[in-house]
């Protein structure tokens, strides 16, 4: 069975940051807070917990559009191709934020994902979310918990999201109430920013 874990967003717990990261080296699924909808992420150097998740949404891993929440822009180069100083004002403008940017990746891209040509980063405006990267030390692979056809406090209470998950995942994070609004899907590979998906962040600001 997971643990459930209460996490203060304003001051997270060094130690309990600690134990999120300790299992998610060990190869474990973690459910955490973001700035929009509760996530369900694992380490991004873990091909055994990256077959967990495409198993739990019912897609083959290579097929999957998974996020990488990542602490800063620091860690871009590993996984995307250079990119030109428009596109990163935009990123800089709006991260860490509501959003999802969709970007070329590099041949540096984790084997499993190699046969893609863009990665969605997320910089999620949330502090229990970056001090998980930043302790990890590198992105976490993520993939919303939020269920159209579900009902909605499934997905945004922590307690009802532990008890439907308990026995899927390792770890639980309570961060307080989650939104039930995914983040906005910028696409940043073309000429263009394209809206691929209008959610919490404001579109307007491209």
């Amino acid at each position: 069975m997971a643990e459930f874990i209460k996490i203060y967003e304003d001051k997270p717990s060094e130690a309990a940051i600690k134990k999120v990261v300790d299992a998610l080296r060990g190869g474990g699924l973690v459910i955490y807070p973001t700035d929009t909808v509760y996530g369900l992420g694992c380490d991004i150097t873990n091909s055994r917990a990256l077959e967990r998740i495409a198993k739990i949404k019912g897609i083959k891993l290579e097929k999957a559009n998974f996020s990488f929440v990542c602490s800063d822009l620091s860690n871009l180069s590993d996984y995307v191709k250079q990119i030109d100083t428009a596109t990163f004002k935009i990123l800089k403008r709006a991260l860490p934020g509501p959003y999802t940017f969709i970007l070329p990746g590099n041949n540096d891209l984790p084997k499993e994902f190699r046969k893609k040509k863009t990665v969605g980063i997320r910089i999620p405006d949330n502090n229990i979310a970056l001090d998980i990267v930043r302790q990890l030390g590198n992105p976490i692979v993520s993939t919303s918990i939020h269920d159209d056809d579900e009902v909605l406090e499934y997905s945004t209470d922590p307690e009802l999201i532990f008890e439907k998950w308990q026995h899927v995942v390792d770890l639980v994070i309570d961060g307080g109430y989650g939104d039930n609004v995914g983040s906005t899907i910028i696409d940043l590979s073309g000429y263009e920013p394209v809206v691929v998906r209008e959610g919490k962040g404001d579109s307007d600001i491209f």
